[in-house]
């Protein structure tokens, strides 16, 4: 069995921190051009070392995206921000464009090169290509089954890595290479601006009719024809380890610390405890899948894992999340009177009752005491988004947890 990393998404400095302290091997993050994610919050070049030098000091790897399909005039920035990285020393660029894998060759050769799943690798020989160019990883295509990943783990090199979404929202087209953003609405996915037009709903149109719009599922709202549930193999853990992947890779880097924190928690200790004893593992099932709920998601699906996706794995009557639970703060400070400093997300109010998310796995369910503002005013409830309140528990907990309350 290899080594297999976790490896995170992380939209923000912030994020990156609860990704490592949730348990995180590796982190990957988006500056603030050349990734496929232009609308995330993404990272200034000063909250990059940051973020880099905080999860070194942590043990963590952090990988930077740069896998755009990129045109003339992005290879000249291009370089310049690789000359920039190459500074910062992350320990991997995600790469899809074959000019731009040669600029980081160029540019700064002692960084790994991971291909992205942009790439659409789909068989041994491209990844025999990839490692005879100097790329140490390919992201598979998500159109892989477990069956393809292993004969291609048979027949690549022992230090080619493999690298495979395991979680997270899925693209109706190959690999995310998708044309119906630009199409609609001139914002090219495949340059970070995608409007996901895929969760929209959609009717179909008769030539010689124009103006009446015909359900394509009889029912008075249509139909999210294009629109996928998400991926989830919590329950394949063994699976995924038998199969030779070297990195178990969450999608979301447009996610709250909220989710990132959750699902690196909850998969981090399924990893952990089937490599400890398959039984365990199995025995705590429940757990793991009721604490994948507490994040959004659109329902789950195993993808391509276990052949090609049928009708099930789509979702025909709505595009919107299951939100469970809501997304109060990360603890900030805590001064000597027991006090703990955060940043409001989300409304909530003297009396109610708060888990604590704690990093070990536990939850704990504690009442809010009292409320102080930032004048350390007593208040009643904390109304304001990113309001910086004081709050006293019953007990005294550690910087860095996340609180969430049921809905």
């Amino acid at each position: 069995m290899r080594d297999t990393e976790l490896l995170i998404p992380a939209s923000s400095l912030e994020v990156l921190k609860a990704a490592v302290l949730y348990g995180a091997d590796a982190v990957y993050i988006g500056g603030e051009m050349y990734g496929l994610r232009a609308k995330a919050k993404n990272f200034s070049r000063e909250d990059m070392a940051e973020g880099i030098a905080y999860a070194h000091d942590h043990g963590v790897k952090v990988y930077v995206t740069a896998n755009i399909v990129a045109h003339n005039l992005d290879v000249k920035g291009i370089r310049t921000y690789f000359e920039e990285l190459k500074e910062l020393k992350p320990d991997a660029l995600i790469i899809s464009d074959p000019g731009v894998f040669t600029l980081a060759k160029e540019v700064c050769p002692e960084i790994d090169i991971h291909i992205s799943t942009q790439a659409n690798s789909t068989n041994y020989m491209t990844y025999r290509f990839w490692h005879d160019q100097g790329a140490s990883r390919v992201v598979a295509a998500r159109e892989l089954s477990i069956h393809e990943l292993k004969e291609i783990r048979r027949n690549i090199p022992d230090d080619m890595e493999i690298e495979a979404f395991v979680h997270g929202a899925m693209c109706i087209s190959h690999s995310g290479r998708c044309l119906l953003s630009n199409y609609f609405t001139g914002r090219n996915a495949n340059m970070g601006a995608c409007t996901h037009p895929c969760r929209w709903k959609y009717y179909v149109v008769e030539e010689s009719r124009p103006g009446e719009y015909l359900p394509v599922e009889e029912n008075e709202r249509g139909t999210y024809i294009f629109n996928s549930r998400d991926l989830c193999m919590i329950e394949h853990i063994p699976d995924l380890l038998d199969a030779g992947i070297d990195s178990l890779k969450i999608e979301g880097r447009m996610k709250t610390a909220l989710y990132v924190a959750a699902v690196t928690r909850t998969y981090r200790q399924a990893i952990d405890d089937y490599r400890k004893s398959p039984e365990l593992y199995e025995s705590r099932m429940d757990y793991y899948i009721s604490e994948i709920a507490k994040c959004t998601y659109r329902k789950f699906t195993t993808g391509f894992f276990y052949g090609r996706p049928d009708e099930t794995a789509q979702i025909y009557d709505a595009s919107t999340y299951i939100k469970e639970y809501t997304y109060i703060g990360i603890i900030q400070d805590i001064d000597q009177d027991g006090y703990h400093k955060i940043y409001q997300r989300n409304k909530f109010s003297v009396g109610e009752e708060i888990e604590v998310m704690v990093p070990d796995g536990s939850n704990r369910i504690l009442p809010v005491l009292e409320l102080l503002d930032e004048n350390r005013t007593p208040v009643e409830s904390a109304p304001h988004p990113k309001q910086e309140i004081w709050i006293r528990f019953p007990e005294r907990l550690k910087p860095g947890w996340l609180l969430r309350r049921k809905e």
